[in-house]
């Protein structure tokens, strides 16, 4: 392979790899439990939480440690979710063609 066919590959797989960086950020996994609910995107931010009035009763209760555990629990739950679903889309694209090159396919 050329100079200039090394170039063009590396340019084709930059631009696949934006591609897929953006399917990324798409990417969106819910998470409940307790009242609490926690939205995750696929670039392991968090878009959104959630707490009901019953979930708040805890506090109101002297039970502060218990929503702060439910509230890790569930924090942790949503960015596992959108991490396996992360891991599914880059395997998705890794098999479809995607980057699939990359790795002998």
């Amino acid at each position: 392979m050329g100079m200039f066919d090394q170039v063009k590959e590396a340019m084709k797989m930059r631009s696949e790899a934006k591609r897929i960086e953006a399917e990324i950020k798409k990417i969106s996994a819910e998470y409940s439990n307790g009242g609490i609910t926690v939205i995750a995107k696929g670039d392991m931010t968090i878009e959104k939480i959630s707490v009901s009035p019953e979930a708040y009763d805890e506090v109101k209760a002297g039970k502060p440690a218990r929503f702060e555990t439910m509230l890790f629990n569930v924090v942790n739950g949503a960015l596992k979710k959108a991490r396996e679903a992360t891991q599914q889309q880059m395997m998705k694209a890794m098999q479809g063609g995607g980057m699939g090159g990359l790795f002998g396919k």
